[in-house]
């Protein structure tokens, strides 16, 4: 890491922790601007899966796309929760959700759509089985360092704090 990067990073440690409503707007913003999200699910033995995938935020849910019967679109289908992660681990978000199959012919089209304007890719069109997966968050946590830890909670039980 390029020493400008570090000293900015430690600046950055000394100022004081963001509020719950700039955590919240940062976070938002994050969901509309990211591509990739780190979905972490479990079969019904427990055996973790984890793998990266292209979202899409509608502003309620996240809209996510696999193959209904690999290890992620399996244990989406089945277990109906997921963690969602974002990549950055200097500013972590961290997203508990409850999760609802859609066969790709079922998908709302507004969701389809969006995906498509996003990634550029519409699994839709595509000869594989493709299911999309909206993810509806119930918990978040969202923080840049051990300074932030109290009041990383931003959701709990699909709610807003603050």
């Amino acid at each position: 890491m390029p020493w400008e990067s570090v000293a900015s990073r430690l600046m950055e440690i000394t100022e004081p922790p963001r509020s719950a409503e700039r955590r919240r707007a940062d976070v938002l913003e994050r969901f509309e601007r990211e591509s990739d999200v780190w979905v972490a699910t479990a079969d019904d033995g427990g055996l973790p899966c984890l793998v990266a995938l292209w979202f899409v935020w509608d502003g309620a849910a996240f809209w996510l796309c696999t193959r209904v019967g690999n290890p992620t679109g399996r244990n989406l289908r089945n277990g109906g929760r997921t963690r969602l992660a974002l990549a950055d681990t200097q500013d972590v978000v961290l997203v508990d959700g409850e999760v609802e199959t859609f066969p790709r012919e079922d998908v709302p089209a507004a969701a389809a759509e969006a995906f498509v304007a996003k990634t550029g890719w519409d699994p839709r069109g595509d000869s594989a089985s493709y299911a999309f997966f909206r993810v509806r968050p119930r918990a978040v946590q969202a923080w840049r360092g051990v300074y932030e830890l109290r009041g990383r909670h931003l959701m709990r039980e699909g709610v807003w704090i603050g």
